[in-house]
C-alpha cells in the first residue's frame, strides 16, 4: 500500500463506491465493516432477503437511470408504487391529502374545509415559513394537518413539527390540487403522486446487488476492516486502529459527521460549537420471515397515529418475489426514537408485532421464520433551526482542509440513493477540476 495517496476515500457506501467509479485512479477506498455496502448491504438469513431497512431506487436525473441500468443491466425491475396510509381503521392511498374517499365523513369534510382554506386564502403561495408546523398548515389546511401530516411527521422525525425548518420539504411532500383533493374524494384516485411514484428495484439479491456492480467497476482495491482513528488535518495524514498511517491530498469522508468530527484532534471551539447542535433520529427495523405466501400486495404502509408504535410497514416480497423462498412473505417495520431516549429493544420487538396484528397485517396463525432486530444509530437527519449555520460552518472549515463530505451522513443531508451516487460523481469531478 502507497504512504501516501492523491485521494483517499473514508466509507464504501454507495456515495463512496461512487466517488471511486468517477475518480477512475489516483484513490484508495477504506471501510471500517468486513463487506463494503454500509447501510446498502442486504442480509440472507434462511433462504429470505433482507436490506438494512428499506432502500427503493428512484430517480429524477436521467443520467443517474442510465448509470444504475448499465450497472445492473436486467436485474433492474421498476415497479409502480402501490403504497397506503392506515388511519381511522382504514387503508386509504398515499397520499393521504389526496386520497381522502372511505375516510369518515366528518373526517373529510374537516380535511377538505381547511385545505381549501389555505388555498383560496393564498396562504400555500407565501414562502416564509419559519417553521415545518406553519407550512403544513398553511399548505394543506386545519383538517389535514390534524389528521395526518403532523402526528405522522411528529412520530417520524420524534420532535415536534415546529420545531423544523421547511428546506428539505419541496422534493419530498406531494402538494395535490383542488382538483386532485376533490377527485380523490369522491373517488379512489388513481393518479400518481411524489418523486416515488415509480422505483426501481434489483430482481434478486436485494439492494446490495447494486453495491456488488460498483464494485465490479471500480479499478481500486477497497481495504475492509480498517477502522479510522484519527484525521490529522494539520499533517494531512489518516491513522487507522491498525495503526497504519496514511498521507492523503484531498480525503473524502462518508462517515458519519458527528463521528468524523470527533477524530480530529485540536479542532476550533467553533466547529465544537457546531458540531454539538447537530441533531438526527435512530431507526429500529425489525424484519420478519412470514411462512405465508401473498401476506401483502402493497409495498408499504404509513401509521400516523400513536396506537401503532411504527411509522411505517413494508413488504419486500413485494418489490421482488425472488427476496423469499417459495410460498412465503416478508416484513420490515420501523420504528424512529432519539438517540437521547434508547428504547428496549425485546420490548419494542414484541409490540411490533403485537401492532402488526392490531393492524391486520398478521393474524396468530402465522409461523414467524426470521426475527431480525436491527438498531440503525444514524436514521434521518434533522433539519432544526440550528441546522444551516452549522453545516455552513462546518464545510467551509474542512474545505480549507482539502477534506470533503458526500453521503448522507457523511455530507449530513436528507437524501435518497439516486442523491448519494450523484453526491459520489459530483465530488470527484470538483476535485479533479472538471
Amino acid at each position: 500500500m502507497a504512504k501516501e495517496q492523491k485521494f483517499i476515500i473514508l466509507g464504501a457506501g454507495l456515495s463512496g463506491l461512487s466517488a471511486a467509479y468517477f475518480l477512475k485512479e489516483d484513490y484508495l477506498i477504506f471501510e471500517k465493516e468486513s463487506t463494503p455496502g454500509g447501510l446498502c448491504r442486504s442480509r440472507h438469513i434462511k433462504g429470505y432477503t433482507f436490506d438494512y431497512d428499506g432502500h427503493l431506487l428512484h430517480f429524477k436525473n436521467k443520467a443517474m437511470l442510465e448509470l444504475v441500468r448499465r450497472l445492473l443491466g436486467r436485474e433492474l425491475i421498476s415497479v409502480k408504487r402501490n403504497s397506503w396510509v392506515a388511519s381511522f381503521g382504514d387503508f386509504t392511498r398515499y397520499p393521504f391529502q389526496a386520497n381522502l374517499y372511505g375516510l369518515p365523513r366528518h373526517i373529510v369534510k374537516e380535511c377538505i374545509f381547511g385545505f381549501l382554506d389555505a388555498r383560496l386564502n393564498g396562504y400555500m403561495h407565501r414562502s416564509d415559513y419559519d417553521n415545518f408546523k406553519h407550512w403544513i398548515i398553511h399548505t394543506f389546511g386545519e383538517g389535514i394537518a390534524k389528521h395526518f401530516m403532523l402526528p405522522y411527521n411528529n412520530k417520524f422525525w420524534t420532535v415536534p413539527a415546529q420545531r423544523l425548518t421547511c428546506e428539505w420539504v419541496k422534493n419530498y411532500i406531494p402538494v395535490p390540487t383542488i382538483k386532485d383533493v376533490l377527485n380523490g374524494t369522491i373517488a379512489q384516485s388513481k393518479k400518481r403522486f411524489g418523486y416515488n411514484a415509480k422505483f426501481w428495484y434489483p430482481l434478486n439479491g436485494g439492494i446490495e446487488r447494486l453495491v456488488l456492480a460498483f464494485q465490479k467497476q471500480i479499478k481500486g482495491e477497497i481495504y475492509t476492516q480498517h477502522q479510522v482513528t484519527q484525521i490529522d488535518l494539520d499533517r494531512k495524514n489518516v491513522t487507522f486502529q491498525n495503526e497504519k498511517k496514511l498521507k492523503f491530498e484531498n480525503l473524502i469522508s462518508t462517515i458519519p459527521l458527528p463521528e468524523m468530527l470527533k477524530l480530529i484532534p485540536r479542532l476550533p471551539t467553533k466547529i465544537k460549537t457546531a458540531l454539538g447542535k447537530l441533531r438526527y433520529s435512530s431507526i429500529f427495523c425489525l424484519n420478519l420471515g412470514i411462512a405465508r405466501g401473498n401476506l401483502s400486495d402493497k409495498h408499504w404502509i404509513y401509521f400516523p397515529e400513536k396506537k401503532f408504535v411504527f411509522f411505517r410497514v413494508g413488504f419486500p416480497s413485494s418489490f421482488s418475489s425472488e427476496v423469499v423462498p417459495q410460498g412465503k412473505s416478508s416484513i420490515y417495520a420501523e420504528v424512529s426514537y432519539s438517540p437521547n431516549r434508547p428504547p428496549d429493544k425485546e420490548y419494542l420487538s414484541d409490540r411490533i408485532l403485537e401492532d402488526l396484528a392490531k393492524a391486520g397485517i398478521l393474524s396468530c396463525a402465522d409461523a414467524i421464520e426470521v426475527c431480525d432486530p436491527l438498531d440503525i444509530k444514524y436514521g434521518y437527519i434533522i433539519y432544526d433551526h440550528n441546522y444551516k449555520a452549522n453545516i455552513k460552518t462546518i464545510q467551509e472549515y474542512l474545505n480549507q482542509h482539502h477534506v470533503y463530505l458526500i453521503g448522507r451522513y457523511g455530507r449530513w443531508k436528507y437524501m435518497a440513493m439516486e442523491d448519494a451516487i450523484l453526491d459520489g460523481k459530483n465530488i470527484a469531478q470538483r476535485i479533479r477540476g472538471e
